[in-house]
């Protein structure tokens, strides 16, 4: 019997993403996308002038709704905890490069999802690069990585970011001078706001009440054989996977599909490189967001990470385009490898090793 509890609830949450991206869809929100995480936060990067790549500034209230229906969703279940002290500068670079990573493939784990049921053979090409970059962070994970504990703050801490999501709302709706908008590309594509709005606010409450994560799934699989997170991920794509056959937007294959390029092994390797950094800050973009509504500050920082990302990402043209991936974008996978790898070695209880080696020796 269904319960909107435990799997029961994720699974709701799943199926209500899936379906509130493709409305968005067909209300205006770019074709295979809907609702994206980190493509939103790019959007907004540009919005706030952070970046100066024209199609693609918006300020998306998909966003500032996830963060406040989450705030109040963890408000009135007493779940808000303002929490923080652990590795935040880390965990702000681990946003960073792992923005550049998603950059790189054109969307987070719930835009692979779509795109994936849209027909989109590239994200199927980039889940298993997306699998084994989280597989690598359960490798050091298992070493004994750890970014430390978080102790707890003044509540006045965890209500900056909320705060701060509702000023960018008032704003947005001021029409406020001093945003950028987009007059074409992805960012000139947008569904009404208060259709907008009101899906990220039913996403954010829902998300957390469910703790939905789209790196949880594959990471309890894979560490302690546990299905439970994965029914919100199938929920998700069956809900996108109906949703685009009624509003006939399957198209299956590599090439002519919306915001994407046909490069396998960036695509592969993008993905890799954000599942590995968002394993060691265990938590999706979207898990990032909705934790830093409910007073995680190290959570807000990792989100700062990432819009920081991606204005890095669109000055110094390391972002991928339907073209494909440019040189700067490959040097910057290959070095993020290096430095995601190096922060988790040097996190981790290496010695394991050497132990290993002399019993073998023995």
């Amino acid at each position: 019997m269904f319960s909107f509890k435990g799997k029961g609830l994720v699974t709701l949450t799943g199926l209500t993403i899936g379906a509130l991206a493709i409305v968005l869809m067909a209300f205006g929100n770019p074709k295979n996308m809907g609702m994206c995480i980190a493509c939103f936060l790019r959007d907004i990067a540009g919005g706030l002038g952070l970046h100066s790549a024209a199609p693609v500034q918006y300020v998306r209230p998909e966003i500032i709704g996830i963060v406040l229906g989450a705030f109040v969703a963890a408000v009135v279940s007493k779940s808000f905890r303002s929490m923080g002290g652990s590795s935040a500068l880390t965990r702000f670079v681990l946003g960073f490069i792992g923005m550049i990573g998603f950059l790189v493939f054109l969307g987070c784990p719930m835009r692979m999802l779509i795109r994936m049921s849209a027909g989109d053979l590239n994200a199927w090409v980039a889940l298993p690069g997306f699998a084994a970059g989280i597989a690598a962070g359960i490798w050091f994970i298992n070493r004994g990585f750890t970014l430390g504990r978080a102790t707890r703050q003044s509540s006045a801490h965890g209500y900056i970011f909320p705060v701060l999501m509702g000023v960018l709302l008032l704003l947005l709706v001021a029409g406020f001078s001093g945003l950028r908008f987009s007059t074409e590309g992805p960012g000139s594509m947008q569904a009404p706001l208060l259709l907008a709005l009101g899906a990220g606010l039913a996403v954010g409450a829902l998300a957390q009440r469910a703790r939905f994560c789209l790196v949880g799934p594959i990471r309890d699989l894979i560490m302690f054989r546990d299905p439970y997170l994965m029914f919100g991920m199938v929920g998700l794509f069956l809900a996108a996977l109906v949703g685009n056959l009624i509003i006939g937007n399957f198209n299956l294959g590599f090439a002519d599909q919306p915001i994407a390029h046909t490069d396998g092994l960036w695509n592969f390797l993008g993905m890799a490189l954000a599942g590995l950094c968002f394993t060691l800050v265990a938590g999706c973009p979207l898990r990032q967001l909705v934790s830093a509504a409910e007073g995680n500050t190290d959570s807000a920082v990792t989100v700062l990470g990432v819009l920081v990302g991606a204005a890095f990402a669109h000055n110094f043209g390391l972002a991928a385009s339907p073209a494909g991936v440019p040189p700067n974008g490959q040097f910057a996978v290959v070095a993020g490898f290096v430095v995601v790898l190096a922060i988790g070695f040097a996190l981790s209880k290496v010695k394991v090793f050497a132990k290993e080696r002399v019993t073998e020796n023995a």
